[in-house]
């Protein structure tokens, strides 16, 4: 207990020094490795599977502490909250290229014109709210956290508007039309 808590460097340590042989034994103690391989195989194994669910039920409550490194902190917490809270044209980019798909695989002429012309008027939408938001995103991060790190946020949050509301990893935490924390 004593022992985790940083002192100055001119007070006493509060306990005696202890010996060669004891420390060395210590530390040899300390790196054996388990002579059972499946065992340790086992363990880390188990290991592994719990920080996963522990990852996994993060991404879908929001809990900060078990979240991956990309999803961490402030900066990305803001980007998802906004990008979540309205509409987005390139969330709906699936299911409008599947019926766009169906539309030119139909023997009907003016259908697949219809198709090629609804393909150049979804791509125009999408490049435009990708801009819009991406260009709204930088000045709101700006504005929010001066000085801080927020490289690649703006990158983040236009990767979270292609997925569609459903899929997003965090889930939203925010619903569409509130104005995000």
């Amino acid at each position: 207990m004593l022992d985790d808590q940083p002192r100055d460097p001119q007070a006493p340590k509060g306990r005696p020094t202890p010996k060669r042989s004891e420390a060395q034994g210590a530390r040899r103690k300390a790196v054996t490795t388990p002579t059972d391989r499946k065992a340790a195989a086992r363990a880390a194994r188990e290991a592994r599977r719990v920080d996963m669910a522990k990852q996994r039920e993060a991404l879908a409550g929001g809990d900060e502490r078990y979240l991956p490194p990309r999803d961490r902190g402030p900066v990305r917490k803001f980007v998802r909250d906004h990008v979540d809270a309205r509409f987005r044209v390139a969330e709906f980019f699936l299911p409008i290229a599947v019926i766009i798909l169906v539309m030119s695989i139909v023997q009907v002429s003016s259908l697949r014109d219809l198709s090629l012309l609804l393909w150049l008027v979804v791509i125009v939408l999408i490049v435009t709210d990708s801009l819009v938001t991406g260009l709204r995103l930088r000045s709101l991060l700006r504005r929010e956290f001066p000085g801080q790190n927020t490289k690649g946020a703006v990158a983040y949050g236009l990767m979270r508007t292609l997925q569609m509301r459903r899929l997003r990893l965090p889930k939203p935490q925010v619903k569409r039309g509130d104005r995000p924390a």
